[in-house]
């Protein structure tokens, strides 16, 4: 994997003879694997020198976008992208998922007629957007991607990308979740470590760093790292390389120069990051497998819909405050007195997603005794992310108190409309996914060599999947195929999308359980809320809300299962002996249209 460098500068583009080494253009780094998947990080203004690089080619390009952020410096070499002007090219962009706008709303206001000549609509590639949120996702089969919340005004995504044995961690636009961690020293606590875990291993950490810690307190809440605490999460980490990126825009080449010799020692190999520059990461170490986190790909909207917050504060003004950015993005408000037996009441009555504390008194034992009183709930007081709201940003001993975070005061309402929405959408979609089966490579193999895969829709899928709903009396039906990161609908009956992620599927389940074992069996849910797979399941906790679902698997001849003919509905219900008799010949009509048997 190839790592180069086309735009390292934070806030504003700065080009001119005082930036002629490291560069003066805003945020852009390209990735290149050993298959040729290209990758970019970030959109800024060093985007423009990297597509009119690519497009010299000439050759038909495919690529991925992950942008961290929607704030200018990210964004601004999007209209200035030659490849996206290139019809026949082909693009997928990322961006964390808001409340609000979507990713491609939100592009296509930078190139509103006020402000561009050239609307999005009139880029000439195919374009694909896809909003994000933490978890996890593959591209092109062979770079694993798992996002991560950072610490930023705007919500923000980092990047850990792992291909041809080496990782790659993009941590831009973060700041330190304790000011105390500024100064690089002392143990990292709470979210401060759990940001050195996302960098776990790294073989090339790339960090914001735009400030040093004697600058840090005149910036803080500005959303960005001093080199002293990246150097500190990168050590923690046990990353090999460092990269310092974000390069405040009046730092100048020989300001740069002079951090790096002050801060590099022997235990970190530490750069500043500099446009045209190129790391080999082909021959680099296997980073560390991390613990397994769910699908960054997410039907947000529809599973914040179905959450709430609990709200216990001492002060109804400040409550009121917090209420009113909580329902301004949708998001319903419980409020209870912050005692311990009125916090358990309300978490058992309302099962929130996220409960925010702000007692007058926050003394390690009042804190302590309302924590332990949801964490005693059991499973659903153990999972509830608890924020204490104080005017300390002091975690020492926040974990063994039972808290998750801190949002600290002051802040502003967008402040801490980014920290409690990254809560909500951390919780909001926990359910347990399918595992890949042992022949995961070959039966994807099997599944693509069908060509079926985003063709048009034909009329003999089409009736067969309207008879499985009509003889079953269910209003949504489909022919489900699993693809490597995607459920993807052949033929669908009442159901609104035409993919979901794998990891949101409930299909995914049946390709587990039956590929290479050739069983005929369907996977019969007759209530998915009180299935603990599929309760908190997008599709369950918002539209189509599905209750009972039922998917016969489609086996190829050599065993491997390809997908389900599925049937769903939005009540609990069972499925009968006749009913499954209907399902698995319909599902055989199917498999014979999908791979018809030889002719003797």
């Amino acid at each position: 994997m190839q790592v180069r460098f086309f735009g390292t500068r934070g806030s504003l583009p700065v080009p001119g003879p005082r930036t002629i080494r490291y560069g003066g253009n805003t945020s852009c780094v390209a990735l290149r694997t050993a298959r040729g998947t290209r990758v970019i990080l970030d959109m800024g203004t060093g985007a423009y020198a990297l597509g009119r690089e690519l497009a010299a080619t000439g050759e038909p390009l495919r690529g991925h976008v992950l942008i961290t952020h929607t704030h200018w410096d990210h964004i601004q070499g999007v209209p200035f992208f030659a490849p996206f002007f290139v019809p026949g090219n082909e693009w997928d962009i990322y961006a964390p998922r808001g409340l609000g706008a979507s990713l491609r709303e939100t592009l296509s206001g930078q190139m509103q007629y006020s402000y561009f000549p050239v609307a999005l609509e009139q880029l000439g590639a195919t374009i694909r957007y896809h909003d994000l949120v933490e978890g996890e996702l593959t591209l092109e089969d062979d770079v694993a991607v798992e996002t991560h919340y950072l610490n930023h005004p705007a919500l923000t995504l980092g990047y850990r990308l792992t291909a041809d044995g080496a990782t790659v961690v993009y941590a831009l636009d973060h700041e330190p979740f304790c000011a105390g961690a500024a100064e690089g020293t002392g143990a990292l606590e709470g979210e401060d470590r759990r940001h050195a875990g996302f960098l776990r291993g790294a073989d090339l950490a790339i960090h914001d760093a735009q400030y040093v810690a004697a600058e840090y307190p005149a910036k803080i809440g500005w959303g960005h790292s001093t080199i002293e605490y990246a150097c500190r999460v990168a050590r923690e980490a046990g990353a090999a390389r460092l990269a310092l990126m974000h390069h405040d825009p009046d730092r100048d080449d020989d300001a740069l120069d002079a951090l790096v010799a002050r801060y590099r020692t022997g235990d970190l190999d530490l750069f500043a990051a500099a446009e045209g520059q190129t790391i080999d990461l082909s021959a680099a170490r296997t980073a560390p497998a991390g613990s397994p986190v769910r699908s960054a790909r997410e039907a947000v909207g529809s599973a914040l819909a179905a959450q709430s917050v609990l709200l216990a504060a001492d002060d109804p003004a400040a409550a009121e405050s917090l209420a009113a950015i909580l329902r301004g993005d949708g998001i319903g408000v419980h409020a209870a007195a912050p005692e311990p037996g009125a916090v358990a009441e309300a978490v058992l009555r309302h099962q929130p997603a996220l409960a925010v504390l702000e007692p007058r008194s926050e003394t390690p034992e009042r804190v302590g005794a309302l924590c332990a009183a949801i964490r005693a709930l059991g499973p659903m007081g153990q999972d509830l992310p608890i924020v204490l709201v104080s005017p300390s940003d002091d975690r020492r001993g926040d974990e063994a108190l039972g808290l998750s975070d801190r949002l600290v005061r002051p802040f502003t309402a967008s402040y801490a409309r980014t920290r409690l929405r990254a809560w909500l959408m951390r919780t909001a979609c926990r359910w347990t996914r399918a595992a890949k089966p042992p022949g995961e490579a070959e039966r994807i193999a099997a599944l693509r060599t069908l060509r079926l895969l985003d063709t048009p829709a034909e009329e003999r899928f089409d009736r067969i999947v309207a008879l499985a709903a009509r003889s079953i009396a269910a209003p949504f039906a489909a022919l489900s195929l699993v693809d490597s990161d995607r459920q993807w609908f052949k033929a669908n009956h009442g159901l609104p999308l035409g993919e979901t992620p794998r990891d949101a599927s409930l299909c995914a389940h049946v390709v587990a359980a039956s590929d290479g074992c050739r069983s005929h069996a369907p996977l019969v849910v007759p209530d998915t809320l009180l299935d603990a797979r599929f309760a908190d399941n997008p599709a369950v906790t918002g539209p189509p809300y599905i209750r009972f679902y039922a998917g016969q698997p489609l086996i190829l001849a050599e065993g491997h299962c390809i997908g389900t003919l599925c049937v769903a509905d939005t009540r609990p219900r069972l499925l009968d002996p006749e009913e499954e008799r209907r399902l698995r010949w319909l599902a055989d009509l199917a498999l014979a249209e999908i791979a018809p048997a030889p002719r003797a």
